[in-house]
């Protein structure tokens, strides 16, 4: 069922990715870094329209999801004013589709239940390499696509001034495959004197809200989170710029991108393509997005390298091994949280 969480596949994910496998194409002459059931013969990293038609799709009804990067209503609401829009440009129905999870959101759409999504900057590789999306868009604006850092946060009041100061503590990231959450610290830390797993202990939050927000509730001594999404904590009012402090922060990186699905009919997915570039945000949508006013045109070859080459640095690449693996670590996380949630619900008399 569509609304499903996606989580209770992850047994049968691996099993239909090995399915998949044998159904792939020895014809074809290129693969990279793909799943063996996609090609990239023109060498742009992502996977190939389908050369036989009958595997193209043009569905009356277009799956959207955005990636659960803070809590999944939150964004539905905020994307409605785009989603009406995207039925009025397609002629076609939309539907928002709330995933729970990363791995839940790529298979989705490698199962064919999602259409177009908005995916976070680690998890693309896989969900291009995984699930044969196609990234075209970033949020942005006329000049430039939203960058975001790494930002290292620890409560305002805390001891903490500099990372080698958080040696022996519990430090946050959210998930396995999240960039500035988890893959990014992993490769980037160690040079300035503080590897995870070593030098401090990794708790897996589950969200850069929840992240930023255990910091300030005192459960975590410090986590990495994305800049963006404590901008947004900020001007939303869940979050208060005098409860933390940023004790490091990275370079640039790209934000989200929006992808389609490989395997949608071409005059679909450029139907769709410019109904994204033609959209101009709402105000609401803008002030929520840090000033971001359209869908801004990205390549996945080129804008997402740096990505790519944090994602090697870590030994975390975006392969089918490194996938299956983290999609675990994200579902043993969200079970365990989903029992610590059981056992603190009052009981009924």
């Amino acid at each position: 069922m569509l609304w499903k969480s996606g989580l209770l596949g992850l047994a049968g994910f691996a099993f239909m990715l090995g399915a998949g496998s044998a159904e792939a194409q020895d014809s074809c002459k290129n693969r990279g870094e793909l799943d063996a059931i996609y090609c990239d013969e023109n060498g742009d990293l992502v996977a190939d329209v389908p050369k036989d038609k009958k595997k193209l799709r043009n569905p009356s009804t277009i799956v959207f999801a955005y990636s659960p990067v803070e809590d999944p209503a939150v964004y539905e609401n905020i994307f409605k004013p785009f989603t009406t829009y995207l039925a009025k440009c397609t002629g076609k129905k939309i539907v928002y589709y709330p995933v729970q999870s990363n791995s839940a959101e790529i298979e989705a759409m490698r199962s064919g239940r999602l259409h177009v999504a908005g995916f976070s900057t680690g998890p693309t590789g896989f969900a291009v390499n995984m699930a044969g999306a196609i990234p075209f868009a970033a949020k942005g604006t006329a000049q430039q696509y939203r960058g975001y850092h790494l930002a290292l946060v620890v409560k305002a009041d805390s001891p903490y001034q500099k990372i080698t100061d958080l040696k022996g503590k519990k430090v946050a990231h959210t998930s396995a495959s999240s960039n500035s959450g988890n893959l990014a610290p992993r490769a980037l830390f160690p040079a300035l004197g503080l590897t995870p797993e070593k030098d401090y202990q990794v708790v897996y939050s589950g969200g850069h809200d929840k992240s930023a927000l255990g910091v300030v509730s005192g459960d975590f001594d410090a986590a990495p989170v994305a800049s963006d999404v404590l901008e947004r904590m900020i001007t939303r009012g869940t979050l208060k710029k005098e409860q933390i402090r940023v004790i490091y922060q990275s370079p640039t990186f790209p934000t989200s991108s929006f992808a389609y699905a490989h395997d949608l009919e071409p005059a679909l997915a450029q139907k769709l393509t410019k109904c994204f570039y033609d959209f101009r945000f709402t105000p609401e949508m803008t002030k929520e997005f840090n000033g971001d006013d359209r869908f801004y045109p990205i390549t996945y070859k080129k804008d997402w390298e740096v990505v790519r080459t944090v994602a090697e640095a870590s030994g975390t690449p975006y392969n089918k091994a490194q996938y299956e693996k983290e999609s675990a670590a994200e579902h043993a996380a969200q079970q365990k949280k989903a029992q610590q949630k059981l056992q603190q619900a009052p009981k009924k008399q």
